[in-house]
């Protein structure tokens, strides 16, 4: 389609796609040596630039049965991605994207990784400003129509806590629990926020299993 990956050597990372497995949350380096195996959970995270303008987009995989402890985890990290989209709307503050994304994973018993955030994405992959996945209702910059942001939810199982390993890319949650990722670009418009990228493909593939 004409497009490149962004990641490819993107601040040295090398790979186009960031896989991620299990406890790993972002930046996993996808590599001949990792096996997959039924029960696990992946996410796969790509950007792609295209025309001069950039796009980046995460979607958490299972892979064969899968326990409902983990379909929970993914459901409700790709449902809280939702939630922050309903609220990135133009005259809100960025503060109630992360506050409804926060407050829908907590109720629910789980924790919102904070080191690791989304961002707005155009020209460059990543732009100002930072798309925190917690905050406080009507803080932070106004949102104005014509803004493209990426929200991308990382919601952890356990503990919020994360490490980031020796290659000095792969980011796991620090008690080993699993954590799930899903991320939309998206346009700031007045009343409703639009969606520049697609599940739609991914749901047509997998059907009934379509978390």
């Amino acid at each position: 389609m004409g497009a490149v990956p962004t990641f490819l050597n993107y601040n040295g990372y090398p790979a186009s796609l960031c896989i991620s497995v299990n406890e790993v949350v972002v930046h996993g380096i996808p590599s001949v040596s990792t096996v997959l195996k039924e029960g696990d959970i992946v996410s796969v995270d790509c950007g792609a630039c295209k025309n001069g303008f950039h796009g980046d987009s995460t979607y958490t995989f299972c892979v064969g049965e899968v326990s409902e402890e983990k379909k929970r985890l993914l459901r409700t990290t790709k449902e809280s991605l939702y939630k922050g989209i309903e609220q990135a709307i133009a005259g809100n503050r960025l503060g109630d994207i992360g506050n409804a994304i926060q407050t829908y994973c907590q109720k629910r018993g789980y924790s919102v990784v904070r080191e690791m955030v989304g961002h707005g994405v155009g020209r460059h992959l990543h732009e100002d400003p930072e798309v925190c996945n917690y905050g406080k209702k009507g803080s932070g910059p106004l949102l104005k129509a014509g803004m493209t942001i990426a929200i991308e939810p990382m919601i952890n199982m356990g503990s919020r806590n994360i490490v980031t390993e020796k290659d000095g890319w792969t980011t796991r949650t620090m008690d080993r629990k699993p954590s799930a990722h899903f991320e939309h670009s998206i346009a700031i418009r007045p009343g409703k926020a639009e969606i520049l990228s697609s599940f739609d493909y991914i749901q047509e593939v997998l059907g009934d299993r379509f978390i």
